[in-house]
């Protein structure tokens, strides 16, 4: 299974829409998912023409957008729970990827997604695939915009695709 994965839109404030070549990099893929600050909800139409699409509310979505996604989830795919947070918890946002961990404690995650601090993540802790894909519109302090690819087989597997 290969699923694509961004995080932290931020359409329209950030970019007007999403970048055309991520159509072209998530063509194929099984599943999309969105790890949080969409803001404008038409970013889930967008990349629903691509692949079903399963997303969280971040810090900067709306209520109405809370609401309809809830926060955190996990997922069952291939065999695996992928647990999906934006990761906002505390200010501190080098602590993003502990933070996103924490949250899931007691639960069994083969995977975390997340996102909020634009900067891509790419590693295992004590067993579990952290992963950030940074952001495609948003680059903040990073070089290069950028999203990510995880394939699941017999194991988890992950890359960050910088655009």
């Amino acid at each position: 299974m290969r699923i694509g994965v961004l995080s932290d839109t931020h359409i329209p404030a950030r970019a007007k829409h999403l970048p055309p070549v991520l159509f072209d990099l998530f063509d194929g893929v099984d599943l999309i998912l969105h790890a949080g600050d969409l803001v404008e909800e038409s970013v889930l139409d967008d990349l629903t023409a691509i692949a079903p699409v399963e997303a969280v509310a971040g810090n900067m979505d709306s209520f109405e957008v809370h609401e309809r996604l809830g926060e955190k989830k996990i997922l069952q795919l291939a065999g695996y729970n992928i647990g999906l947070i934006h990761g906002n918890i505390g200010s501190n946002r080098s602590k993003t990827p502990q933070r996103s961990l924490e949250a899931f404690a007691g639960e069994a995650v083969d995977c975390v997604v997340f996102g909020h601090s634009h900067q891509p993540y790419n590693e295992r802790v004590n067993g579990v695939l952290l992963f950030n894909p940074g952001s495609p519109t948003d680059r903040r302090r990073e070089p290069r915009h950028s999203c990510g690819i995880i394939t699941l087989g017999k194991t988890i597997e992950a890359e960050i695709i910088y655009l």
